[in-house]
């Protein structure tokens, strides 16, 4: 809230140089603001009394966004990698999807293993485990399964996180 908006009986006042001016009306704090021809901002509404300070708003409101643009410049996002198999597959080839995956993981994203079953690989669904159990040691040394093997439908899957 700013200025006319503010509809308190009583409020803290702040002054520009940050400076405690004391608990007076909203009225005569508004008075000082227009003196300084600057704005009344309330700065928290929930306190007791409301505390308010006279500062520059379009400044203040500038000072914000760049607070909030640097929070974000600095927080990672994790992305979700996803990595398949089939049930057939070779030795060289778990080798290559494995490096594909640590390249990941090294890039601190999750990876999602997920092996794939089409026609008669349903039939030796279980016998397959070993393929997952087999990708997660050989990526053991930098990462950890946070969920392990689970069967949803027509495949299995797994997600590998980096180890803390």
């Amino acid at each position: 809230m700013i200025n006319e908006q503010i509809r308190d009986k009583e409020i803290r006042l702040i002054g520009e140089n940050g400076e405690q001016l004391g608990v007076m009306s909203a009225k005569e704090a508004m008075q000082l603001a227009k003196e300084a021809e600057l704005d009344l901002v309330k700065i928290a509404p929930t306190a007791k009394p409301p505390v308010c300070k006279i500062i520059d708003y379009g400044k203040y409101r500038y000072e914000l966004a760049r607070k909030e643009k640097e929070a974000k410049k600095k927080q990672k996002t994790i992305d979700i990698k996803e990595v398949r198999l089939s049930p057939n597959i070779d030795g060289n080839d778990l080798n290559t999807k494995v490096n594909a995956a640590r390249k990941f993981i090294e890039k601190g994203d999750k990876v999602k293993v997920t092996l794939r079953f089409r026609g008669r690989e349903m039939a030796h669904m279980g016998a397959s485990k070993h393929i997952l159990d087999d990708f997660a040691e050989k990526l053991s040394d930098i990462a950890v399964v946070e969920k392990p093997a689970k069967l949803e439908g027509r495949s299995m899957m797994m997600f590998l996180t980096e180890k803390r």
